[in-house]
Order: C-alpha cells, then sequence, then structure tokens
C-alpha cells in the first residue's frame, strides 16, 4: 500500500456478545492478526451488551425519557436529543433492535472509556498498539439516509486541523478541521453492514491517525460541538419555546453596540404579529443616533418631573425616582414601536369605537411581544419601559412623527451585562378557567 490507500475489511466470527464478556479477548480470537497501527471500528451495540447496558423496558418511550438532557426538536413520537453522553441523536440512542422482546440496549456509559478498554486489552492480549473507535448510526441534518460516525475513540487524532496550512492552489485554509474519527466509522460501516452480523471491522494503512505510542488522546469528545458554537442547538418550536423563556426584562446592559440587522431580523418577526382588518397597525422607530437618543430622553425626563412635581412629589423622592428609571440611558440601543389606527373602522357609538381601538391596541402588544422574543433569539437583551405612552406628545415633537402614531413605550435593547436571575415557575393551571 502506499500513502494514498488503505485496506479494510469486516471480522466474522465473534460471537454474540452477553454482559461481561471481554471485548478484547473476543476481537483478539477473531482476528489474531491485528498489527501495529491498524485502527479497529467496533459497533457501539456489542459494547453496550458486553457491558449490561440491557435494561427491562416495555415502554421505550421511558428509556428515551430517562437518556435525555435536552429535546433538540420533536415531530410527533419522533424526538432529536441530547442524550446524557453528550450526543445529539435520534432517540437518545435507545435500540430495541437485535435484543430480546421486552428489553432495550443503552449507549455504553462512556464510549471513550469503552474505546480505552477495548484498546488496552489488545494490548495486553495480542501486544499491538492499535487504535479503537466506536461507531453508532446517526441521522443528520439536510440529509437523507444514515451513516456511521464515532461516538468513542483511543488513540487515534480524530480531528485533523488543517487550518493554517495550505491547499494546492496555494490558497490558505481558514476554516478546515477534518472529522478524521467520522470519516473512517463511515468507511468501516461499508464493510459491517447493519444486518450482517459483523460488528467489527479493521483498517490498515494509516498508521499516521494514530496517536503517539501509547497516547489515548481526547476522545470522540472532542467531536461533539460545544452550545456556545452550535448554530443549530435547538428545531424550530424547540428554538422559539426557549427564547420565549429566555425572554427577560434586562436592566443592566454591557457596554458593547447592537447590530442593527438583528434589530430589523427582529422587527421582520414582530410585524407577523395577528391585526385586525387584515391591516398593518405596527411602526418601529429604531433610536441609531445617539444625539436623538439623548434629546428625546432629556426631554421625556423634563416632563416626567413636572409631572411628579404636581403629583406632589418632594424633590429628594423624584431624584431617587429618575435615578431608577434610567435605564433607558444605559441600553446601547433604543426602539420605540408605535401603534397606527390605519384601516381602523368608525363607529358612532363609544362602546364598538373603544372596542375597536382596543383591537388595535392588542395588535399591537403582540408585535411587540414577537419582537421581544425575536431579540432574544438573537442573544440579545430587552426591557419593554412605557415611560413614552405617558408623554406621546412630547416624544411625537422630538422624533418629528405624524399626530396619528401612538408611541407604545420604547424597549431598551443590548447584551445583558449579567445572567438573569432564575424565575420561578408559574403555573399554568392558576391562569385558566374551564367553562
Amino acid at each position: 500500500m502506499n500513502a494514498h490507500s488503505y485496506q479494510v475489511w469486516g471480522v466474522p466470527g465473534i460471537p454474540e456478545v452477553q454482559p461481561g464478556d471481554d471485548l478484547a479477548k473476543l476481537i483478539a480470537e477473531a482476528s489474531p492478526d491485528l498489527a501495529d497501527g491498524d485502527i479497529l471500528l467496533v459497533t457501539s451495540k456489542i459494547v453496550s451488551k458486553a457491558e449490561g447496558r440491557i435494561i427491562e423496558a416495555a415502554d421505550r418511550e421511558s428509556a428515551i425519557d430517562a437518556e435525555t438532557v435536552r429535546v433538540v426538536a420533536r415531530r410527533g413520537p419522533l424526538r432529536i436529543v441530547e442524550n446524557r453522553q453528550g450526543l445529539v441523536m435520534a432517540a437518545a440512542g435507545v435500540d430495541a433492535s437485535n435484543t430480546p422482546a421486552g428489553t432495550v440496549l443503552l449507549l455504553p456509559e462512556d464510549p471513550d472509556a469503552s474505546a480505552r478498554r477495548i484498546r488496552a486489552g489488545l494490548r495486553e492480549v495480542l501486544g499491538v498498539e492499535v487504535a479503537v473507535i466506536l461507531t453508532d448510526t446517526f441521522g443528520r441534518p439536510w440529509r437523507n439516509g444514515l451513516t456511521d460516525v464515532a461516538i468513542g475513540a483511543a488513540g487515534l487524532r480524530v480531528l485533523d486541523d488543517l487550518r493554517g496550512s495550505r491547499d494546492a492552489q496555494d490558497n490558505a485554509l481558514d476554516a478546515t478541521v477534518v472529522a478524521t474519527a467520522d470519516e473512517l466509522a463511515a468507511a468501516g460501516e461499508l464493510v459491517k453492514g447493519k444486518a450482517s452480523g459483523v460488528p467489527v471491522a479493521v483498517m490498515r494503512g494509516l498508521a499516521h491517525l494514530l496517536e503517539a505510542e501509547g497516547a489515548d488522546g481526547p476522545g470522540a469528545r472532542a467531536l461533539t460541538r460545544s452550545a456556545a458554537d452550535d448554530m443549530f442547538r435547538l428545531g424550530t418550536s424547540e428554538a422559539l419555546r426557549q427564547a420565549v423563556t429566555l425572554r427577560r426584562t434586562v436592566r443592566e446592559f454591557a457596554d458593547e453596540p447592537v447590530d442593527g440587522g438583528a434589530v430589523r431580523r427582529a422587527v421582520t418577526a414582530a410585524v407577523t404579529a395577528p391585526a385586525p382588518h387584515h391591516t398593518t397597525p405596527w411602526r418601529f422607530v429604531l433610536l441609531e443616533s445617539a444625539q436623538v437618543r439623548e434629546r428625546l430622553l432629556d426631554a421625556m425626563c423634563e416632563r416626567w418631573i413636572a409631572d411628579l412635581r404636581a403629583d406632589g412629589f418632594l424633590e429628594d423622592a423624584i431624584a431617587r425616582r429618575v435615578q431608577r428609571g434610567d435605564v433607558l440611558r444605559r441600553a446601547p440601543y433604543l426602539v420605540v414601536p408605535c401603534l397606527v389606527l390605519e384601516g381602523a373602522h368608525a363607529y358612532p357609538d363609544e362602546r364598538r369605537a373603544a372596542a375597536e381601538r382596543e383591537m388595535f391596541v392588542i395588535a399591537a402588544g403582540a408585535a411587540v411581544q414577537n419582537f421581544l422574543v425575536a431579540l432574544a433569539g438573537e442573544q440579545l437583551g430587552s426591557a419593554w419601559v412605557s415611560s413614552t405612552m405617558f408623554c406621546r406628545d412630547v416624544v411625537r415633537d422630538v422624533l418629528g412623527l405624524a399626530q396619528d402614531w401612538d408611541p407604545m413605550g420604547t424597549v431598551a435593547i443590548g447584551r445583558p451585562a449579567v445572567a438573569p436571575k432564575p424565575r420561578p415557575q408559574r403555573d399554568p393551571l392558576k391562569f385558566i378557567t374551564v367553562r
């Protein structure tokens, strides 16, 4: 074999694995000619059996629940979840095939540790330095069909970081990190097969991919993308629910600018809100000029102070209130949502006229809620502050808005300076009346 070729073959003759079996000895007996530098590809199912990861479970769903730490996406009975091993996959890797009726197979408790044990056992039995990959079958986003990937590894460089090198046309490679262990797992599955009864394959000719002699390496855990780097962490409905949960009132913002594009994307979500009579009663004024923000806030503050004095508050109390209400000045970005009654029906009586306006106000509230949730999805904190509703004439004058634009509060936006405190879970049953 030259540097651009390798061999891969299945290992027949491995008996049905039972709990407590020594997999290294079984593999050594079936493949005594293993050599230094070989890569062993082991189906995780036989590892689960040897480690006793078989449980009684008439209800597979309950087993999936027990192995799940986070639901990524759900469609009907199908669930894509993050399991206790940190893997994102269908059904948490709980398998009801090739196991007695009424039982299910769980993935190995620690696949990397399992790979290390098999590798150490083969070194002891055969005196060889090999790499071991534990494989399992995954579906993939945006792609039909299944493929094997590495869920555990020992002795192998699972990632080949090519960043900083150059391609054949002398272009710099800035983002190329090859998932070597996954590529090898998929190649091995071509000779193992799903139903052939050959759970182990050997790959020869790629010794340069092994770690330094005796080193186990980081294991397949290094292949799992961190939460901070995962742009596709949730399914659509789960992402929406999480954004709703994450939508918290933020009053302390980090001193960093806000991307105006993110705000505009949030407006795109806002204007999908329901509205009466096929109208579009929302307008969003983006205050991107620091000078305009200061002028508006100064004018609003003057009006507020005048109102407090008229209410009989003393100057010390007024100063304290103004200081507490300074969240708008501390935010790096402000948006003033406005209600416009274009398309509203005119009624001669006060009852119907009031109801008509309330419909439009509810539509505006729905748009603001959409806006806040979308901001949370952009990892931006926000606070809806009602102050502009108490001085609409001032806001219209400073911002040069039409007289039929009614400011509906101000949304302060920015990166949260501190993580929000845990919020007690509200019991929805307290807010439901059934008739």
